[in-house]
């Protein structure tokens, strides 16, 4: 098939799509305690978000993206059924995950992404499954249970990791040091380090949420044979940094300003926990949630400094967002492929 034939190029723009979303909500969500802290502006969290982001996606981003593309839905059972129908489900599942973000982005709402992504795939399959293309015992309900277990247990994580840092921190380095404001503002280097490293870490988890249902859909209509073409990851990744450089501040304000006061040292502690759970989970293959990770970290850290420190109505509200997600993208991609297929594209 051509590379400019029109499902093809309807894949690869809604993938694009998809990488700008995950750009303006989640990557924002994980830059946006650096720009809440102080310790950067949002000008120079683009720019380590475009070398890092770009560098975690394309070298460490393949384990995540196989475990979006085939570790749900049987799309090689489907295939022998006819490769069109994944094409077909991919972008349904990709334009249902990013029209439900970009919904979430205009309400400042950092809903997760993989939540969305993984709904959406899971209502692709259970369409298929509908329509006795597969079983319903095909979809891989195992895979999901690990995921949706990685789900739970991340926030918590970050949590309990940013609390132990921050705890330590203050403990040690601010309760004995005779300027606090000093100690804050040499905080600011670490926090560009942990800066780094927390959009490296976003990168190799969530890029997967944009390229594999693409990868997908390209390897079924075999525009991709086994190993995931360099210029999808690219893809992916240029399409995130276009994402948060555009439309990104709405969610910054939200996880940076609202959930509990940020300083350079809380802003480490968060970034630093985020990072290593999600990069841990990504070494494991696990789609987790980067949103989940971050916020659990930011209430970690409020909580070191007491109750009183969080905002609980704002939390209230994320929350909310989290576990209307999935369903929402799962009915969304259900109905999109329904029409895709009524109108026998």
């Amino acid at each position: 098939m051509s590379f400019f034939d029109p499902l093809v190029l309807l894949l690869v723009a809604a993938g694009l799509y998809m990488a700008w979303n995950i750009g303006a909500n989640d990557l924002a969500n994980a830059m946006g305690t650096s720009v809440g802290s102080g310790a950067l502006s949002i000008k120079q969290v683009i720019i380590i978000a475009g070398v890092f982001e770009f560098a975690g996606a394309v070298l460490f981003g393949k384990r995540v993206t196989s475990t979006i593309a085939k570790g749900i839905v049987p799309v090689d059972s489907i295939s022998l059924v006819d490769p069109h129908l994944v094409a077909i489900g991919m972008l349904a599942a990709i334009l249902a995950a990013g029209f439900w973000i970009t919904l979430a982005t205009f309400y400042n709402l950092p809903v997760s992404t993989t939540h969305s992504i993984v709904g959406a795939v899971l209502g692709f399959g259970l369409m298929a499954a509908y329509y006795g293309i597969i079983g319903f015992e095909e979809i891989k309900w195992a895979v999901l249970g690990k995921i949706v277990g990685s789900w739970l247990v991340s926030p918590l994580l970050g949590a309990l990791l940013a609390y132990v840092i921050f705890s330590l921190i203050r403990y040690f380095i601010l309760q004995k040091a005779d300027d606090p404001y000093n100690v804050e503002k040499k905080f600011v280097l670490l926090q560009t380090m942990t800066a780094c490293y927390i959009a490296f870490a976003h990168g190799s988890n969530d890029v997967a949420n944009a390229i594999g249902p693409l990868y997908a859909g390209l390897n079924s209509l075999e525009m991709a044979g086994l190993a995931i073409p360099l210029w999808v990851m690219a893809l992916g990744g240029i399409g995130m940094v276009i994402g948060l450089a555009t439309w990104g501040y709405r969610v910054i304000e939200t996880i940076g300003t609202r959930i509990t006061e940020l300083t350079p040292t809380r802003g480490f502690s968060a970034e630093f926990a985020t990072a290593s759970v999600v990069v841990l989970h990504s070494y494991s293959s696990l789609p987790i949630s980067t949103t989940h990770t971050l916020v659990g970290s930011v209430i970690g850290v409020g909580l070191a400094g007491g109750l009183a420190a969080v905002d609980l109505s704002v939390i209230g509200k994320i929350v909310v967002s989290w576990i209307v997600t999935v369903p929402a993208a799962a009915i969304t991609a259900a109905i999109i492929f329904a029409g895709l297929m009524g109108v026998g594209i």
